[in-house]
């Protein structure tokens, strides 16, 4: 290994300083900088073997390729990947220690294995240990290769001998590259470890797969510039405690980003959930005040959530307004709005609102739904159970349409939903069957509405 001279690697955005400083004069972050060693008199970005420079082309004529897709036998893997694995692509797939990344990787690397060769490179444990894991998941049949390294080369010679077709890397932070003096898993490490398999992927038309850790605030480990080297960017997500996992995209480059799909873990590993809707609606039979069934979309899915809400008379001094699953200064905001405008009395009371499932909510979608939940509260007024509602809230009191309002109609008509309250643009020209839409266009309307439904 060439002895190099040492440099100073950003963690966050990747940039190189021949000197250590407080800040990153790049990103402006401070306490980032990470000593690592660069090798002197070499290029630290060398092809390496098999990776040789390939002879211009034309957009017109790669424009008669039409991508090549490999289904990896989860219909919600391949939904929040955008339609399957496109040959050629980098996908990288972060979650929190023990949720599923590994399962996930071994259960697609098998569905896999039948389209074409596929090498499952693992550093964190050994074949034997992968091999238990595969037979306690009914997957002792598979056919696809097994490798115990953390050497990128050696890595990428396997995958050349074999002609594999997808590769897997778990995980990106246990490899090393030959050519950097640093440990494994530091930032210029995971740099230059990651160039190597995306080239090779470029190249070659494999599909790469790399499993990823994430630091305690829940992003992927290593310098941000990680997540922009490669196409697709995978979290896996899940509430404490809860045997559901939600695997979201949050980059993507061949598909839709913001998708997910949810899986349920269990003891054949995971199992995907086709209907999640079904599972974030299991209220209770008889009606409840405080409780408001929402439309969420995701990606190109619609989810149907239940919001609650619980007004209660606080003790003396500051009100508290807790917020789980929504933003909290959006809660603040909604609550003075329908004050203003609704005539809702929320001062001097407790205001604690929750998403059920352990949901986290972005869309202002949900805005009309939250307002009509604290409502129902404070009057201890049950909301009906075939009432659904969508809208943002605007700081004037008016109902602002949302994009997809007719999608979102018709996944609530599909679970026998009757009722929705809607902003006056997104009322359809021809309402789901069965169904009866009220457009309102100021939030006093949709409150007058939800009293009398």
């Amino acid at each position: 290994m060439a002895k190099g001279r040492e440099v100073f690697v950003c963690g966050s955005c990747g940039s190189v300083s021949p000197k250590w400083q407080g800040q990153c004069g790049t990103c402006g972050e401070w306490n980032t900088l990470v000593a690592a060693a660069a090798a002197a008199g070499a290029d630290r970005r060398s092809r390496g073997p098999g990776l040789e420079s390939a002879p211009p082309s034309t957009l017109a004529a790669e424009s008669q390729h039409s991508p090549i897709r490999v289904a990896t036998g989860s219909g919600e893997f391949d939904r929040v990947l955008g339609g399957g694995l496109v040959a050629g692509s980098v996908t990288l797939l972060g979650g929190d220690p023990g949720i599923g990344k590994s399962t996930l990787m071994l259960q697609a690397a098998t569905a896999l294995a039948s389209a074409g060769p596929v090498l499952y490179a693992t550093g964190e444990e050994s074949l034997q240990q992968v091999a238990l894991r595969g037979r306690r998941l009914g997957l002792g049949e598979s056919t696809s290769r097994l490798l115990a390294e953390t050497c990128v080369e050696q890595i990428l010679e396997a995958a050349r001998a074999l002609g594999a077709r997808v590769l897997i890397v778990d995980s990106i932070q246990t490899t090393y590259t030959e050519g950097i003096e640093s440990a494994p898993g530091s930032v210029a490490q995971l740099r230059e470890c990651t160039a190597l398999l995306v080239r090779h992927a470029k190249r070659s038309g494999t599909a790469v797969l790399l499993v990823g850790h994430v630091t305690k605030e829940g992003q992927i480990a290593g310098p941000r510039v990680l997540e922009h080297m490669v196409d697709t960017v995978l979290y896996f997500e899940s509430d404490t405690g809860s045997r559901f996992r939600i695997l979201r995209s949050v980059k993507n480059r061949f598909g839709a980003a913001n998708e997910i799909g949810v899986f349920a873990m269990a003891e054949q590993g995971l199992r995907e959930v086709k209907n999640p809707s079904a599972i974030f609606l299991s209220r209770d039979p008889q009606p409840a005040s405080g409780s408001v069934v929402t439309v969420l979309r995701e990606g190109t899915r619609s989810l149907l959530i239940e919001v609650q809400a619980l007004v209660d008379t606080g003790a003396v001094g500051n009100p508290r307004r807790v917020a789980v699953g929504i933003d909290g200064n959006r809660l603040t905001m909604l609550l003075a709005v329908a004050h203003r405008h609704g005539g809702l009395g929320f001062q001097g009371a407790d205001v604690f609102a929750n998403v059920v499932g352990g949901v986290r909510i972005d869309d202002t979608a949900a805005d009309l739904a939250i307002v009509l939940a604290a409502h129902s509260s404070l009057e201890d007024r049950a909301v009906s159970h075939s009432l659904v509602a969508f809208g943002e809230i605007g700081l004037a009191g008016e109902i602002r349409p949302v994009p997809f309002g007719e999608e979102r109609l018709q996944e609530a008509a599909k679970h026998g939903f009757g009722t929705a309250i809607v902003a006056a643009a997104n009322a359809p020209r021809r309402p789901p069957e069965g169904m009866r839409v009220f457009a309102v266009k100021r939030l006093a309307e949709a409150l007058e509405v939800a009293r009398g439904g």
